[in-house]
């Protein structure tokens, strides 16, 4: 290939062939009907080579009105009040987990030792013992577990990771992240601790670590010092009511976090600054900036952590002496993130592929959120020890 072509080969758009997939579909079960149901639902009933086949909530005929409100063609699907009965009586080859957080672990253990793939919804769990408890479990089934973080497919996303990967920004040696709301606390299971275990920590939390941990390779947390706060969740100024509750009823139901903040140490001397929010008097607690020895990169925050970058993201270089700076515009993205993400966990089923998006990966953003957690509630910092598994 001459020098010019090669050049002009990196800007050439490359376009992604449909896999035709023969054979029998894939029966898939969904394991919680809740509102984020909605979105794998929504996606498994495009693809040609997968078939709905059972759906298990607690409450008793939730699944039938989740299809009616979805429109879904519920004549070939089963009903159950749980999912242990469902995994037992249904010959499934994968499940979507869309529980409350605090059922995830015991969901996917279940699920694992009955043989099926798993597509678990972040957070991975709530606590460290159970991400590992999990993993065991999908050590010993041998089956395929990927955690639901679909920004890890948007290219803005990725394209973080390939500046790093690049060297341009050198050795890093800090991070600052986080992002949040000025006013955004969710109510139904998310507001107490019973079924959430956790709050803006695990919920909006786990996507800013992933971002930047991914993008630096996930390198193992070493100690945490962590710091919660509950103060707007559990004043009714700040709360709304639902079908079920006032919003003085939410308030005094309220058992999670509201805002979290950590200062982290990893392995290779890096050192991370976080912090979330559902609910504060400002805008954003500050953009992501990756500072490496060679460069630094910013990437403006967004309000709800909706899957992408919050603007133009900024490179920082010095050049023959000269200090500049480099807009990198916003890559354009007209796919629909968590049909990607659906799509390629059904992919890796098919071709035996590793997981999207790996629990040995993951693992470690739990241990970060189980640690600040710990740490906040004795007040000081905190070792993190990760088990072998």
């Amino acid at each position: 290939m001459a020098n010019g072509d090669q050049v002009l080969s990196q800007f050439t758009q490359v376009i992604e062939e449909k896999k035709a997939y023969s054979g029998k579909k894939l029966k898939i079960g969904i394991i919680g009907t809740g509102w984020i149901a909605e979105a794998h639902v929504d996606q498994y009933v495009k693809f040609p080579d997968v078939q709905i086949v059972a759906m298990a909530d607690l409450i008793p005929g939730k699944c039938q009105a989740f299809c009616e409100r979805r429109k879904v063609d519920y004549s070939g699907i089963h009903f159950y009040t749980s999912h242990k009965e469902m995994l037992e009586k249904e010959e499934l080859d994968a499940v979507s987990i869309c529980t409350y957080n605090a059922t995830h672990a015991e969901c996917a253990i279940d699920a694992l030792k009955a043989g099926v793939h798993v597509l678990l919804e972040k957070p991975f769990t709530v606590t460290l013992d159970e991400a590992v408890a999990v993993m065991k479990a999908e050590k010993e089934s041998g089956k395929l577990l990927t955690i639901g973080f679909q920004p890890r497919m948007d290219p803005n996303m990725q394209q973080i990771k390939k500046i790093v990967e690049s060297g341009e920004l050198g050795e890093i040696y800090y991070i600052q992240t986080g992002g949040g709301r000025r006013r955004g606390i969710p109510n139904s299971t998310f507001i107490e601790k019973d079924t959430a275990g956790i709050g803006a920590l695990g919920d909006i939390g786990c996507y800013s670590l992933d971002m930047v941990l991914n993008a630096i390779g996930y390198p193992k947390p070493i100690t945490v010092s962590g710091y919660t706060a509950d103060f707007f969740g559990k004043n009714p100024l700040y709360m709304y009511p639902d079908a079920n509750h006032t919003a003085e009823e939410n308030a005094a139901r309220f058992s999670v976090d509201d805002f979290a903040a950590a200062f982290i140490r990893l392995e290779g001397g890096i050192v991370l600054d976080f912090r979330i929010s559902w609910a504060m008097h400002l805008d954003t607690p500050g953009d992501t900036i990756i500072l490496g020895k060679k460069g630094a990169l910013r990437i403006p925050s967004t309000e709800c952590w909706n899957g992408t970058v919050g603007g133009e993201m900024t490179l920082y270089t010095d050049i023959a002496g000269l200090r500049t700076q480099t807009k990198l515009p916003i890559i354009p993205n007209n796919k629909s993130l968590f049909e990607m993400k659906v799509r390629s966990f059904l992919d890796a089923i098919h071709d035996g592929a590793p997981a999207p998006v790996p629990s040995s990966q993951i693992l470690y953003n739990q241990a970060i959120i189980d640690g600040i957690s710990k740490s906040a509630a004795l007040g000081r910092e905190v070792e993190i020890q990760i088990p072998e598994i």
